[in-house]
């Protein structure tokens, strides 16, 4: 019998408690309402159970013909990709909601919108169309007299022209933000406000300054027991200012402590954050190895944009940690050749003294005997030049990630603006939605150019370290095709999963399992036409596990098949709606279910479907 610990009990008490509260027989717009408001607190401790609520909503709102459903789910749904940090599909489903509030004149629906959409280019690193989207909010709040709208956009504004680097007109919007409220006699919670304000102190460079509004923050919520995450805030802008003022116990102890709330919270962004600190604050202290760790740490986290400037700091680090090692190793190089040269003359001196004695043979030996130092010589100088070869591959395979990961944010940025013109096709004629569309397909041709590169880069699975670990299997697979939901949606499919009723357990990489399913997956949904069917069905067997990805697609030709899993290789079948293929999938997908000892292998008939096998042992 399955029993529930008290741990499992303190995990799901509040999701059941909330479902109570809000769970009435007839729902109505107002229930309704208040469970879109509580959806709106969840962060990304809580983004699993979110895809449900939305469901709900969705679904009662449209039983109820509640008008307002379509904005309400439009904006969870966008909360939903940008928890899970898909900013493009979060400015998407946002730019929707904008477009639904303003057909119903929605004006707080349509702050809200314009709200969102600018914290998603905020996010993307773009302030200045962040700023355009909160200036559209201050004159609509300002239009509608709503002042809790008001004061929240001057507080944004703030935030944003902090990002522009101009600090003093952020402090003018911020304090603009506290009069708001004081003027009106409106009671918040202004910890916020002071926190943003600290934040321009500190890049004006006046940590004395910022230290007095982060320090109030604190107290105020560690006396009031405020949420973890809000306390994280305060010791991460704390561990940060304590480092500019050369105050590194204390600077330690806040950042230690962030790092545990955010491992605590779950929450890679927050993890990533207090990597970044902690880096920085052990470059400060010269502990360049212990900085080049928690920099190593917070790349391959990967949860945010790098920009130029932490590259820079990345280089210099490696820069300054490899330094020290050349530095040590040149040390010991000199003393062997010390060592060497002190050999060489000993072994004059006795040669010499062996020809005076006449003995040839003696002679020979110490001859054959140089002879081999020399080839040991050389053999140490080929190992080296071979050490130092492994090292500038290394070097060039993370310039190419780093490279082809920064050249991503241009092809983001231009395909989200073409999609914002997009939206607008009463204002484009002709030739400018053509040229929007040429702009659209060209972004994303570069987007999987980029992602092309960046497979090839990492094609060599022998280069990842396998994380074993016990995985149930239909979990994973309920992810992968969650995540593949929306693609499957836009083309009308439906994908059945069929699976045992018990738990089905591997012992295996979590990470490379999930990559082959998802790549499976997608290539079903990309050769199959709208409203075709694709089955999923995991099969537990004695000794291993099998999974069939089934589908009605194109179908492969017979005499293409052997050739289906070579690296770059292209086949006649087309991805029926134009979708991009590299020919890189399948012989990535191969080697790593090989890595995983298992196999991969197909069957096809053309025009009727394909079905891709991977088998594993447990």
């Amino acid at each position: 019998m399955y029993k529930i610990t008290g741990k499992q009990v303190k995990k799901i008490l509040p999701f059941v408690l909330i479902f109570m509260s809000f769970r009435s027989p007839l729902p109505d717009t107002t229930y309704l309402k208040s469970l879109y408001d509580h959806c709106l607190d969840f962060d990304e401790s809580k983004r699993d159970s979110l895809p449900y609520y939305i469901g709900y909503i969705e679904k009662e709102s449209k039983l109820i013909s509640f008008v307002k459903g379509e904005v309400l789910t439009l904006r969870l749904k966008g909360l939903n990709e940008e928890l899970h940090s898909d900013f493009s599909k979060a400015l998407e489903y946002y730019l929707l909601s904008l477009e639904a509030a303003r057909k119903l004149e929605e004006r707080i629906y349509e702050t809200s919108a314009l709200s969102d959409i600018a914290i998603i280019y905020s996010l993307i690193q773009q302030p200045i169309l962040a700023k355009k989207y909160y200036l559209q909010c201050a004159q609509l709040a300002e239009k509608t007299n709503e002042i809790s709208s008001l004061g929240t956009s001057y507080n944004n504004l703030g935030i944003i022209y902090n990002q522009l680097g101009d600090h003093d007109s952020a402090l003018i919007f911020l304090n603009k933000a506290l009069s708001v409220y004081a003027d009106n006699g409106i009671v918040v919670d202004h910890s916020n406000t002071l926190n943003n304000i600290g934040n321009a102190y500190f890049k004006k460079g006046e940590f004395a300054k910022a230290l007095t509004y982060f320090q109030q923050n604190y107290v105020k919520h560690v006396a009031s027991a405020e949420p973890e995450a809000v306390e994280w805030v305060d010791h991460l802008n704390l561990a940060d200012t304590y480092t500019e003022l050369k105050q590194y116990h204390r600077a330690t102890i806040h950042a230690d402590s962030a790092l545990l709330i955010a491992r605590d919270l779950k929450a890679d962004s927050k993890i990533s954050d207090s990597y970044s600190i902690l880096a920085k604050l052990y470059a400060r202290q010269n502990k360049f190895e212990k900085a080049f760790e928690y920099m190593t740490k917070w790349y391959q986290l990967d949860t945010a944009l790098i920009n130029g400037s932490t590259q820079n700091t990345i280089a210099e680090l490696q820069e300054r940690f490899n330094l020290k090692e050349r530095e040590a190793e040149n040390v010991l190089l000199m003393t062997q050749i010390e060592k060497e040269r002190y050999k060489s003359r000993s072994a004059i001196i006795l040669s010499i003294a062996l020809g005076i004695t006449g003995l040839l043979i003696t002679l020979a030996l110490a001859i054959n005997r140089n002879a081999n130092k020399r080839l040991q010589k050389k053999n140490d100088l080929i190992v080296r030049q071979n050490e130092r070869l492994e090292e500038l591959n290394f070097e060039k395979n993370s310039l190419i990630s780093i490279v082809s990961h920064d050249l991503s944010t241009p092809f983001a940025t231009i395909k989200m603006w073409s999609q914002v013109l997009e939206s607008q096709p009463e204002k484009n004629n002709d030739e400018q939605v053509k040229a929007i569309d040429r702009i659209l397909k060209a972004s994303e041709h570069g987007q999987k150019l980029i992602q092309r590169i960046l497979d090839v880069e990492k094609a060599d699975i022998g280069t990842h370290h396998l994380q074993l670990e016990t995985i149930d299997t239909s979990s994973l697979l309920t992810a992968v095709i969650d995540n593949l939901s929306l693609s499957a949606a836009k083309k009308q499919q439906q994908v059945i999963f069929n699976h045992p009723k018990t738990p089905v357990s591997l012992l295996s990489d979590k990470q490379l399992l999930y990559r082959v399913f998802e790549n499976l997956l997608s290539n079903s949904i990309k050769y199959s036409a709208e409203g075709k069917r694709i089955w999923i069905n995991l099969v537990e067997e004695n000794e291993s596990v099998s999974i069939h990805f089934e589908d009605e697609g194109v179908g492969i030709p017979a005499d293409e098949i052997p050739y289906l899993f070579t690296k770059y290789s292209k086949i006649s079948s087309k991805p029926t709606a134009g979708e991009m293929s590299t020919g890189l999938g399948l012989s990535i997908v191969k080697r790593i279910a090989e890595e995983l000892n298992g196999k991969l292998s197909c069957t096809s008939q053309e025009g009727i479907g394909t079905t891709f096998t991977v088998q594993l042992p447990k």
